[in-house]
């Protein structure tokens, strides 16, 4: 008897559930380690950087304000949009976002970290129940769970937050498929497949591809059993997780689908192979070497690189185990999928397979092999007759070889002659990497070669996980956070105002801007705001903006010499800082008076030429003639005339009188500010945003159309006096309807486009799922039931 076995049966004899809970209760622990001194550090409002810091603490303080409204419109996204089609990407179907609804918004800053924590330790029972099935020491698989949950790519993703969700919930989808093959289990599949679909649609069409690769290669290996029932079985629980998950995802689609972020697929030699030689390079050591800060590289000057979450590195050992389990086994489901995984990041078509094969680069499905690497650097250690130095060398010698990288002759660039040593792009960042990445290795190694096969090796190695995976994360969350620490010093009074000058601004329906403030301090304000940050809006937005000269990526952050646009989106406030002032009054000098509005960070100016939301017109003008205006220019033309296409020009042409082309040669500040004056005298006597749409009122002394500034989208609906009428797609993405003369009542009323069939089909996905699980219930109660009376008569013979 060797002196691990008293060990191993002991905790053999412990329960699953026991175990998933140390698992929990570690990596939580774990986590909470990482976090708190930062969250000390930041008195409770722990902030980190960039898409954390803009999206992530205001999106889960906002969206609760919402969800307890009841709003199915969201008027601080960007220039309006609906609730579930902005938030659906980020945390609207999280299972964590509505365990946060226990608390009052106003908490919701402060409460990030310990979320995170959750997530964290959520992680770890998952990965825990995943792998025990094929690990014999159930202690080796609380260094698995640690393995996982403490990831680079779990660590990294901190930064997008929304991605640990995804992180924490996937190794229960994979649990839940052998749990529904190896045992029967019936229901389980079904249920984590709904909740990862809800969770986040982006994610599980990745999920679905892996899920594939997974199976084919269980079922090419003998290791799953495959027949005519189970594969029916597995058939019937997925179109039953289709139904029950389609709640968030199906109206999800139905926006993506005219948004052209989403709709750009690769082509040509694309699809066969990327552009730059360092994307290869960064591939094959993000699996090697500890991860760098999301918007900063330590090597990489080309390629397409950062924010793309590529990171696949375990804590101290790195690729070690897997490279000695791959070199020392032949065969086998983990390899073949490893293998397929590595295929399919080295080859664009394939790799964007994970994202319905969008041309843009990312690597946020590394997630999914990443559990398979901790289950063949476990089985790789659990073997005795593994050699683990087939691993640990040639990663040793991998990890030394970047000093390339610092020591590699290049000749400088400009005016200066000669030559200088390496080509890293941040040589001080590589040489942290580097040291934790080789520190780790030698620890995994020291600990391994001392006490492998002996009695508490797994503790021994479990410490050194946690204390190295501990030890990284901290120092690559300061790397990021304390890089920006300048700029976000102040955020937290600087989030703080913000909600206290929303509440002392007026009531009323008007937009706000914001100059040199951080991003998204509309959704603090509650208020419609032209500086957003956020990549899932009402498509219409995105359409319409770059016709007006603004660029639409992942930010609306309209250039400050389109000043007639903030007039035509019906901005009344710009909030600026107080050290910004000389500044704005220069690039604003015209039509701007300061207000008595002020907080310690914010001075509030008046838009003198806001001609409100809800205008009327007494031109159109044609698609030819708003093509052939400068596209700075055109917010001004807009201004002045409606745009309408041929269809409803024929329609509608006779409300209004066609734009002479001279009319379109003297758009100036001048001309602007008349314009202002003429839309101002007709517009809405009343404009009120609700949070499910939007009413106003409106006299007219004949019949008109009246446009209001409110992206266009399908799930809005318009009564006119109480009588629905059609809604027009004008002036390249806003809204407009015909109104009669005299006085007009107008309601606008938001329903998120499918929704409603979503929900039918999700109610009739869970009463079936109820009957399913019923079902299976009483026929396992009737086949215990037969063999209880066979037993009996056997017994009696």
């Amino acid at each position: 008897m060797t002196g691990s076995e008293p060990y191993l049966r002991k905790a053999q004899q412990t329960s699953l559930w026991q175990w998933y809970w140390r698992a929990f209760l570690v990596c939580g622990l774990a986590a909470l380690v990482i976090f708190l001194p930062f969250y000390v550090i930041d008195g409770g409002f722990f902030h980190y950087a960039g898409d954390f810091n803009g999206q992530q603490i205001t999106f889960y303080r906002y969206l609760n304000q919402l969800v307890k409204q009841g709003a199915s419109y969201a008027w601080a996204a960007d220039l309006g949009s609906g609730a579930v089609n902005a938030f659906s990407f980020y945390l609207y179907g999280s299972p964590f976002f509505w365990l946060s609804l226990l608390l009052p918004a106003s908490w919701l800053p402060y409460c990030m970290a310990p979320l995170l924590i959750l997530k964290f330790a959520v992680a770890g029972g998952g990965a825990m129940l995943y792998l025990h099935r094929y690990v014999k020491n159930p202690n080796m698989v609380l260094v698995g769970a640690s393995l996982y949950a403490l990831s680079g790519f779990a660590v990294y993703n901190v930064f997008f937050n929304h991605f640990v969700d995804v992180v924490a919930l996937f190794p229960y989808l994979l649990w839940a498929l052998d749990e529904a093959v190896y045992h029967r289990r019936r229901g389980l599949f079904a249920f984590f497949a709904a909740l990862n679909l809800i969770n986040n649609y982006f994610f599980f069409a990745g999920q679905i591809v892996f899920l594939v690769i997974y199976f084919v290669w269980k079922c090419a290996t003998g290791e799953y059993k495959l027949n005519l029932k189970l594969f029916t079985v597995l058939a019937v629980e997925s179109l039953l997780a289709a139904a029950m998950g389609c709640l968030i995802a199906w109206p999800a689609v139905l926006s993506l689908a005219q948004n052209p972020r989403t709709v750009d697929p690769a082509w040509g030699w694309k699809l066969l192979a990327y552009s730059n030689p360092q994307q290869y390079l960064a591939i094959l050591l993000s699996w090697i070497l500890p991860p760098d800060c999301p918007y900063e590289t330590s090597i990489w000057t080309e390629g397409i690189i950062k924010w793309t979450s590529m990171t696949a590195y375990l804590p101290l050992c790195s690729l070690a185990g897997v490279l000695a389990y791959w070199r020392s086994t032949k065969g086998g489901s983990t390899k073949g999928i490893l293998g397929t995984c590595a295929v399919f990041a080295l080859i664009p078509a394939l790799n964007s397979a994970f994202y319905c094969m969008n041309s843009s680069y990312y690597a946020r499905w590394y997630y999914m092999p990443l559990l398979l690497l901790v289950l063949a650097t476990l089985k790789a250690l659990e073997n005795d007759a593994i050699n683990l130095k087939l691993g640990i060398r040639p990663v040793f010698w991998i990890m030394l070889a970047c000093a390339a990288f610092l020591l590699v002759p290049a000749e400088n660039t400009g005016d200066t002659p000669g030559i200088h040593f390496g080509v890293a792009n941040n040589p001080a960042q590589l040489g942290m990497v580097m040291a934790f990445g080789i520190a780790g290795l030698l620890l995994f190694g020291w600990i391994c070669g001392r006490w492998r096969g002996k009695a508490g090796f797994a503790r021994r190695l479990l410490a050194g996980v946690l204390a190295f995976a501990c030890v990284f994360s901290i120092t690559h969350i300061a790397t990021g956070k304390f890089g920006q620490w300048d700029h976000d010093l102040n955020i937290r009074n600087e989030y703080e105002d913000a909600v206290h000058l929303g509440q002392m601004l007026p009531e009323g329906g008007y937009r706000v801007d914001t100059y040199e403030t951080r991003d998204n301090l509309g959704p603090w304000m509650n208020k419609s705001n032209l500086l957003y940050f956020g990549s899932t809006v009402t498509p219409s937005i995105l359409e319409m903006y770059p016709q007006l000269g603004v660029k639409r990526d992942v930010r609306s952050q309209p250039d400050y010499d389109l000043y007639a646009l903030r007039s035509l989106m019906g901005v009344e406030y710009m909030v600026l800082p107080p050290e910004k002032k000389e500044d704005f009054e220069k690039d604003f000098p015209h039509g701007w008076v300061q207000t008595e509005y002020e907080t310690p960070e914010f001075l509030v100016y008046e838009n003198q030429n806001n001609p409100g939301l809800g205008l009327t017109y007494s031109y159109y003008v044609t698609q030819e003639q708003f093509d052939a205006v400068s596209i700075k220019l055109r917010s001004n033309l807009l201004l002045r005339a409606i745009l309408l296409n041929e269809e409803q020009i024929k329609q509608y042409g006779h409300l209004l009188a066609p734009l002479p082309d001279g009319m379109t040669s003297d758009l100036n500040p001048d001309t602007f500010q008349t314009d202002c004056a003429d839309r101002k005298a007709t517009a809405c006597s009343r404009f009120t945003m609700e949070k499910n749409g939007f009413t106003a009122a409106i006299t007219l002394k004949k019949e008109n159309l009246v446009l209001f500034q409110v992206p266009w989208d399908e799930g809005f609906t318009a009564t006119i006096n109480g009588m629905e009428t059609p809604i027009l797609r004008v002036n390249s993405g806003m809204m407009a309807v015909e109104c009669p003369a005299g006085e007009n009542e107008i309601v606008f009323t938001y329903h998120t486009a499918g929704l409603r069939q979503s929900s039918m089909v999700c109610m009739i996905g869970c009463v079936l799922y109820a009957a399913y699980l019923v079902l299976f219930f009483l026929r396992r109660k009737h086949q215990k039931e037969a063999q209880n009376v066979n037993k009996l008569k056997k017994e009696g013979e």
